[in-house]
């Protein structure tokens, strides 16, 4: 019985710490002569069916016959000195980096991420 629970427990922790965020868009057809051949992504780019791409948001995209899946590929920190401290996000890296506030060149401790 004590395995189950702690099982259970380690089930529950896993499912906090992984809750990314996914959306998806209805398909808006992209059309090469005049054939649906993928999905029109918001900045009117046609991507084709079953492809993947990273947007300049960081997010993780695919495109299907229904429809566009993005999902977040980034890990926000959280349990970190929030008065003394601030988040910072790279675009370029898809990453927080979590600073001082009045000196930028020192991390601080981050106790937890999620997503």
């Amino acid at each position: 019985m004590k395995t189950i629970l702690a099982c259970l427990l380690v089930l529950a922790i896993s499912v906090t710490l992984s809750n990314g965020y996914c959306f998806r868009e209805s398909l808006r057809p992209g059309i090469s002569g005049g054939v649906i051949v993928g999905c029109l992504d918001s900045n009117g780019k046609v991507h084709e069916f079953s492809s993947k791409w990273r947007t300049e948001d960081c997010h993780d995209c695919s495109c299907y016959r229904d429809g566009i899946q993005c999902c977040s590929s980034f890990a926000t920190p959280v349990g970190y000195d929030e008065k003394k401290c601030v988040k910072i996000f790279d675009k370029e890296t898809c990453t927080y980096k979590v600073v001082e506030k009045h000196d930028s060149s020192k991390e601080c401790p981050v106790h937890g991420w999620v997503g």
